[in-house]
């Protein structure tokens, strides 16, 4: 259940950034009022929210029925989900190197999950625990947006691009626990605790770090930093945070890390041989 909620989640959010892209394209340009109302005339932006939504809805109870280091390595799959959608309804030729890192992509995730079998867990972190994580991992994302004032486009891009893979996976972490707490105590417990409004400050802190990540540098280095150190901060964060192990096993372990390599390289190989412009070819 927990894979397919993720992976539906991933889909979701691969409609959402084709479609956004899509329908922006013949946005009128130099007002972001005129940009607005045009986007809100426009069918296909409007799916694209919806979308959006759908994927937070089903990454949220992904994590609530699964562990943060299952569903956030099974969210990279957006990058493959775009690349099938691109083929299908916008009928724009794919390269062949960029379906071979897609497979790699595949193969090294299906390795990881199988070898290093995350599990176990505790649904409540300590207080300790959480002031452990937020310090250092809130001090890591202040350090590198300060680091990100200057520098080339590449040193910025991916700078913003670790800060906002970093305040991505503490919004995961965010949406685990409040998810966690309305099953179990209702709306009014997730309104007194402080959780959901860490949820709120990471959402809008990881929104505009994406946003400017890909203004300030090439997309070639932001996203493999984006979509890489997301899931390895995710894991890092549920054995620190939530308990989650995985196997004792040192031979499976290492397999486990083989796959996740595999996975990385994937990544960086099909964000760089990927058609970055969503021109429709055909009617679709």
């Amino acid at each position: 259940m927990t894979i397919l909620l993720a992976l539906a989640s991933a889909m979701s959010s691969a409609v959402n950034l084709l479609t956004q892209r899509v329908s922006s394209r013949g946005g009128p340009s130099g007002s972001w009022w005129r940009l607005a109302k045009y986007l809100l005339r426009q069918s296909l932006w409007l799916l694209g929210v919806g979308a959006a939504i759908a994927a937070f809805v089903l990454q949220a109870l992904a994590l609530r029925h699964g562990q943060l280091s299952v569903v956030q390595p099974l969210l990279v799959t957006e990058l493959v989900l775009i690349l099938v959608l691109r083929r299908i309804w916008l009928r724009q030729d794919i390269r062949g190197a960029a379906w071979g890192a897609s497979a790699l992509t595949c193969v090294g995730l299906v390795v990881f999950l199988l070898a290093a079998e995350p599990r176990g867990g505790h649904p409540q972190p300590t207080a300790h625990a959480w002031a452990e994580v937020l310090g250092v991992f809130g001090g890591a994302t202040v350090v590198m947006v300060l680091l990100a004032a200057r520098g080339s486009p590449a040193r910025r891009a991916a700078l913003y691009g670790a800060a906002a893979a970093i305040t991505g996976a503490l919004s995961a972490t965010f949406i685990k626990t409040v998810v966690v707490t309305l099953s179990t105590d209702g709306v009014s417990q997730v309104v007194l605790r402080w959780p959901v409004y860490g949820l709120a400050v990471t959402g809008v802190a990881s929104a505009f770090l994406v946003q400017a990540a890909l203004h300030v540098g090439p997309l070639t280095v932001s996203q493999p930093m984006m979509v890489v150190l997301n899931p390895i901060v995710s894991i890092w964060i549920s054995v620190w945070l939530f308990g989650e192990f995985f196997t004792d096993d040192k031979l499976v372990l290492a397999a486990g890390a083989a796959g996740f390599t595999t996975l990385v390289v994937g990544v960086v190989a099909l964000t760089r041989t990927a058609p970055h412009e969503d021109r429709v070819a055909a009617p679709a």
